[in-house]
C-alpha cells in the first residue's frame, strides 16, 4: 500500500514516472522486435523516391509509377510495426485500467491521461533517438 499512497500523494510526478517506464518498455520491445536494417533500407528507398517525385511532378505518368513503387514497401513497414504493437497491447491495456482506478481518486481526476500522453510523446521521441529507432 505504500506505493499506492506515494502515487496518490504525488499524482503528477507519478504519472510522469509511470509514463517513462511504460515508454521505455515499449521502446525496448520495438528495439528488439523490428529489423532495423530493413527499416533503414526502406526509409532510404522512400527518400530517393520522394526526391524523384519532386523531379517529375509535372509528369503524371511518372508520378503514378513512383507512387506504386512507394506503396510496395508499405506492407513490410506495417509488418515491422505490428509485431511490437501486438506484444505491448495487453500490458498497456492492463496498465491503463490500473491507472484509471488509481488516478480517479486523486486531484488529477480525468486529466491524468493527458499528463500520461504528453509525457509519453516526449519520452518516446527521446528514447527513439537514444536507441536509434528513427
Amino acid at each position: 500500500m505504500a506505493i499506492l499512497e506515494l502515487i496518490q500523494s504525488n499524482p503528477k510526478t507519478s504519472v510522469i514516472v509511470i509514463s517513462f517506464i511504460a515508454t521505455f518498455f515499449m521502446t525496448i520491445v520495438r528495439y528488439f522486435m523490428t529489423d532495423r536494417e530493413k527499416m533503414k533500407e526502406i526509409r532510404e528507398k522512400q527518400k530517393k523516391l520522394r526526391e524523384e517525385l519532386k523531379q517529375f511532378k509535372n509528369n503524371p505518368e511518372k508520378v503514378m509509377e513512383i507512387n506504386k513503387k512507394m506503396l510496395e514497401d508499405f506492407p513490410e513497414q506495417m509488418r515491422q510495426s505490428f509485431k511490437p504493437m501486438v506484444i505491448t497491447l495487453i500490458p498497456l491495456l492492463i496498465l491503463f485500467k490500473w491507472l484509471w482506478d488509481i488516478y480517479s481518486a486523486t486531484s488529477l481526476g480525468g486529466s491524468w491521461i493527458w499528463w500520461y500522453f504528453i509525457s509519453s510523446i516526449v519520452f518516446s521521441i527521446f528514447l527513439s533517438k537514444v536507441f536509434g529507432l528513427q
